[in-house]
């Protein structure tokens, strides 16, 4: 049966159809001033929004407009490929700068956009989420009981931030385990020292850890090597491991602090205006002459890359360890209508040679065997630098591109044998009971041992007592296990113990004959007597060479 049309269908029709006549004159119009649709952004806008005017008004389903902009953004956003480009909403971006700039608790974590889930780029040392164990490399898969797969990064540190004091529940995912990692971390105010301590590794040695890159970083440094110095130093090992960076003008003043006035430090390459530029050292090198290895690993990222990128593009320094992450790219806030922000990857960091810090991956980085000293580096063979680009420094030394920094002198870290992994990974699946274990036999221990002195060693009885601890935390770890884990649990349970009895330093003297990087640095030092010296050293070594 055939309708009538009235007239509000007459006029239903007319609509349409007059759109579609100013569309067709419009288009015709921009044709002939010689601009089409791929070109005329407005058009494509204008598109944008019919089609969502039209789904929202006629789709079959009830559809909400505002998500299908969210779907938009979100889509255009994930077009670009890159972790670090992000779009915060009004309201997460008032949290976000209210914890930034107050008072807040968190777990002390360096996280990242990562292949499917967020990633731990670091953990800051002594922070909470060190403490129960966690490392660079874990991915969050729960979060306080959300699913984490679809997280970004702001998403995830908005709910691992909270009130100090308060517990967050998470399950992260490890390489090399099939089933996620139960934690239970209590929140801490987050304060950090950027230099934690400083100290003398022998009679001429002396050691300085850059924890952070922050406000007081070039100034710490300073400080902690003029004291140094005044102790006999004469050369230096500046440890940069499990730094996951921080200010760019502070990595840029901590690097002044070796170089000459005039020579590069990093470059920045955007298309906008104001994305290009060089940073160069401005002052005199304070320290002339101080023979320095830096010690690196996949942790090392964002300015800790740039300061060691410089110091071994410019023969300054010797890199040992492992290619760092390649945090290279410079982001950039923009503010949006209605409040919200879009940050934005504007730029990328290069080295004063040319080379990139910015790795490109399309998945997590897979540690090479499981470190003992629960770092997770990126160990790079030197099969690994075939194929990038090489890149002479002024002595004529070999460095390479292609992402991150790779060391001059690849060192592993000390790891767990098979055998040992398979204990290890049993006591991976109960972490929270473990570092729970852990933490309550190093307050037993110091208990029974007031006189305590550094460079102890734990008895296979004293291991027996923390086994007992542990079980008592229903742990499903059998005795098997355990006592193929034995060299694992003993580091952690000494490292604990040296934490509580003397700090930061205390801990890290007790380890330190665990720390193959460590100990390659101490015998370059002990042969070079100027930074010539070390750069001949590396020649006759290899660059690169394991």
């Amino acid at each position: 049966m055939q309708q009538r049309q009235g007239p509000e269908m007459s006029r239903s029709v007319a609509a349409p159809a007059m759109v579609v006549l100013l569309s067709a004159i419009a288009g015709a119009w921009l044709l002939q001033r010689g601009i089409d649709r791929s070109d005329n952004m407005y058009v494509q806008v204008r598109v944008l929004q019919e089609v969502v005017d039209r789904v929202e008004s006629s789709f079959v389903e009830e559809v909400d407009g505002e998500s299908l902009f969210d779907t938009a953004i979100d889509a255009i956003i994930g077009q670009l490929g890159d972790p670090n480009t992000s779009f915060i909403q009004a309201s997460e971006y008032e949290n976000l700068r209210i914890r930034t700039e107050g008072e807040y608790g968190g777990v002390g974590l360096e996280v990242t956009d990562g292949h499917e889930y967020v990633t731990v780029v670091g953990a800051i040392p002594g922070g909470p989420g060190e403490r129960v164990g966690i490392r660079a490399g874990d991915r969050f898969f729960e979060i306080d009981g959300v699913a984490a797969d679809t997280m970004l990064t702001d998403q995830a540190v908005a709910l691992l931030r909270g009130r100090p004091g308060t517990d967050v529940r998470i399950k992260m995912l490890r390489p090399g385990l099939e089933t996620p990692i139960e934690f239970t971390i209590q929140r801490a105010v987050i304060r950090l020292m950027a230099v934690p301590f400083s100290l003398m590794l022998d009679e001429t040695v002396g050691y300085v850890p850059l924890s952070t890159v922050q406000e007081t970083s070039s100034a710490e440094v300073s400080a902690a090597l003029d004291s140094l110095q005044g102790l006999g130093m004469t050369g230096l090992v500046f440890d940069l491991r499990r730094n996951p960076g921080g200010l760019l003008d502070e990595g840029i003043a901590v690097t002044d602090l070796f170089l000459d006035p005039g020579q590069a430090i990093v470059e920045t390459r955007g298309r906008a205006r104001g994305q290009n530029g060089t940073y160069d050292a401005s002052r005199p090198d304070r320290y002339p002459g101080l023979p320095i290895v830096v010690l690196v690993d996949g942790g090392s990222a964002s300015a800790a890359e740039i300061i060691a990128g410089a110091l071994q593009d410019h023969d300054r320094a010797v890199v040992l360890g492992e290619t760092t992450y390649g945090k290279g790219s410079v982001q950039s806030l923009f503010p949006l209508t209605g409040g919200d922000v879009l940050r934005l990857t504007t730029a990328r960091w290069y080295t004063p040679l040319g080379r990139s810090i910015h790795l490109d991956r399309t998945e997590a980085p897979e540690p090479d065997g499981q470190p003992l000293l629960a770092l997770s580096g990126q160990a790079l063979e030197r099969a690994d630098l075939e194929g990038r680009p090489e890149y002479r420094t002024p002595s004529g030394r070999l460095v390479y591109g292609g992402g991150g920094i790779p060391p001059d002198l690849y060192v592993a870290p000390l790891t767990l044998t098979p055998a040992e992994v398979r204990g290890a990974q049993r006591i991976f699946m109960s972490a929270g009971a473990f570092s729970q274990a852990i933490f309550n036999g190093s307050v037993s221990y110091l208990q029974a041992h007031p006189n305590l002195q550094e460079g102890f060693s734990l008895s296979d009885a004293d291991l027996d007592v923390l086994f007992a601890e542990f079980s008592e935390w229903e742990a499903e770890v059998s005795r098997e296990d355990f006592d193929l884990a034995e060299r694992y649990v003993r580091y952690h349970l000494e490292r604990e113990i040296a934490l509580q009895a003397w700090g930061d330093a205390g801990q890290f003297q007790q380890s330190r004959r665990y720390d193959t990087q460590l100990m390659r640095a101490l015998e370059l030092l002990a042969v070079a007597r100027t930074p010539a010296d070390l750069l001949e050293l590396v020649g006759v070594a290899g660059a690169g060479t394991p």
